[in-house]
């Protein structure tokens, strides 16, 4: 049976032991052939809405501060709205935000995956079946 992973990974994956079914889910929203949103974007969303910056939530993440730019700016033009604001640096330095359409964008991705998730748990007791050590059930009567 998968274990429970915690919303907040963006690659869904299941930690099963060796012998048990298991999958990974990586859902990547595109314009046409174009990829706009995925795991990686969500994280980095994440990060921005965690630390309030876009260079903190670059160094959480491992990237640089001009990658995390570039995708934020990929982002704030693919979309019909904005998903991050940033505020210019002064007494008290700068920051970055989520917009409203950001949450709203990132909450229904979250369901989707979590939808996802419930879909494939339904069925990995049938590929459990078809794996070597599984019981010596048919897999068509699970």
């Amino acid at each position: 049976m998968p274990v429970e992973e915690p919303l907040l990974e963006t690659t869904e994956k299941t930690l099963v032991p060796p012998g048990v079914a298991g999958y990974d889910v990586r859902v990547r929203i595109r314009d046409g052939e174009t990829p706009v949103f995925g795991p990686g974007r969500l994280s980095l969303l994440r990060a921005i809405d965690a630390t309030g910056s876009i260079s903190a939530a670059a160094r959480q993440m491992g990237m640089s501060y001009r990658r995390a730019w570039l995708l934020v700016e990929a982002m704030n033009h693919e979309f019909r709205e904005p998903l991050v604001t940033r505020h210019i640096g002064g007494v008290s330095g700068g920051g970055a935000q989520l917009t409203p359409f950001a949450q709203n964008l990132t909450a229904h991705y979250d369901t989707l995956i979590r939808e996802i998730r419930s879909l494939l748990d339904a069925h990995v007791p049938t590929f459990d079946a078809y794996l070597k050590g599984a019981s010596e059930q048919d897999p068509d009567d699970v």
